[in-house]
């Protein structure tokens, strides 16, 4: 068996050449974009991409965790794909922090308009919201928030290289078991309080500072958690089609589509019923965030989400053989990871430059944090072997049919 994964030189240079298209649209945008407009569009550029794939990356961690608690065994033999995923955390929370931080502390009024002082003040509902929406409390709250996420993803990490030098006794089964749970619980609370409510909020709802919505974060949830799952496929994929983790098959691919199916269709749950109950009320203070959107120029984008993130995931993986296909899940895992990111881009855009515009400088920026992610996962992999021997659970994964 393959256990140890090599590097493809060729994979190595597709990384290197995506991050060099990220690098040169980033150096395009700083010399090509002038004015209030341009600049507006640079730092919602690097917002959108650096909060969707951060979030993205995230869900690995979330899929440990989740299935560690329910006590899963299916994932384990694959389980080194989402844990090297994971370890891009840290990475990409810290560019993110630093683009947060850069439009916080250099006054990007046009980013977040509470950044202004005295409009906060002229301002009745800014004014009200405050308390909350402040530089210090958006700091600090980044600096907690990415800080749990990382320390989490790479304990995690550590812990399962840690069980391979473990033996294999009854005892030492157990104490994998409940140290693995006692940790993963303590990333899902955190999981659930930051991601699950107040990270969206912060970093996204608060562009559009005027307006809220209770369902806002479970949105964000939704389309970054089965964007996650998409990524996994990929990496699964890749992997096996390169002779690796041979006890991973069409069973576990299949499980994995089926998350993708299942949460595609809750993110269309979230889509109308946050858009449905706002169209209902009528309210000018919830509305002004769909009047661009669904009557404005953003109209398009906006419904074109629906087509690739419901419509399209619905009818392609309802067959059951298509999702126990490698091909096929390359394909919808691809039209899922853009799909979204168009989502997210749909959630920034119109409330920082307002119009619409051929997104070559988002997806360019997508393109080099793509070729980050790739980077960081491939590098991971090589560092321990790709099926954690020693889990207790291994075997139930090994036999594992759906």
């Amino acid at each position: 068996m393959k256990d140890q994964f090599v590097v493809p030189a060729r994979l190595k240079r597709t990384s290197f050449v995506l991050m060099g298209v990220g690098l040169l649209t980033l150096l395009i945008g700083i010399f090509a974009f002038h004015g209030e407009h341009g600049s507006t569009r640079f730092w919602a550029g690097l917002l959108q991409n650096s909060t969707f794939f951060l979030l993205v990356v995230l869900a690995s961690a979330f899929f440990i965790g989740a299935t560690t608690l329910a006590h899963g065994g299916w994932q384990i033999g694959f389980r080194r794909v989402p844990e090297a995923i994971s370890m891009a955390v840290p990475v990409l929370g810290g560019i993110l922090f630093v683009i947060l931080m850069l439009i916080a502390f250099t006054g990007k009024e046009n980013i977040y308009h509470w950044l202004n002082a005295e409009h906060v003040k002229h301002d009745e509902i800014l004014s009200w919201k405050s308390a909350f929406l402040n530089k210090g409390m958006f700091t600090a709250f980044s600096v907690v928030t990415i800080g749990a996420w990382s320390f989490f993803a790479v304990k995690l990490r550590k812990m399962s290289i840690e069980e391979d030098g473990w033996d294999l006794s009854a005892a030492t089964g157990r104490r994998i078991v409940w140290r693995n749970t006692v940790w993963c619980g303590g990333f899902i609370v955190v999981y659930a309080l930051t991601v699950g409510s107040t990270t969206p909020w912060f970093w996204l709802m608060s562009i559009d500072a005027h307006w809220y919505s209770t369902m806002y974060s479970w949105y964000t949830f939704a389309s970054s958690w089965v964007s996650g799952i998409a990524l996994i496929i990929l990496f699964l994929v890749h992997l096996k089609r390169n002779g690796y983790l041979p006890m991973v098959n069409e069973e576990h691919l299949h499980d994995l589509g089926k998350f993708a199916f299942a949460f595609s269709i809750f993110w269309t749950y979230l889509w109308f019923s946050q858009y449905m109950l706002i169209w209902y009320a009528n309210m000018p203070e919830e509305i002004v965030y769909f009047k661009p959107r669904v009557w404005g120029e953003w109209r398009p984008i906006f419904f074109l989400n629906l087509l690739i993130n419901f419509i399209t995931p619905l009818l392609y993986l309802m067959k059951r053989d298509t999702k126990r296909n490698y091909s096929s899940m390359v394909f919808i895992s691809v039209v899922i990871l853009v799909g979204h990111w168009l989502d997210f881009w749909q959630m920034v855009g119109p409330g920082t430059y307002k119009h619409l515009v051929f997104p070559w400088y988002e997806f360019g920026l997508g393109l080099g944090f793509v070729g980050v992610i790739i980077y960081v996962v491939i590098h991971q992999l090589t560092k321990a072997p790709l099926v954690p021997k020693n889990h207790p659970y291994l075997k139930e994964s090994i036999v594992h049919h759906t």
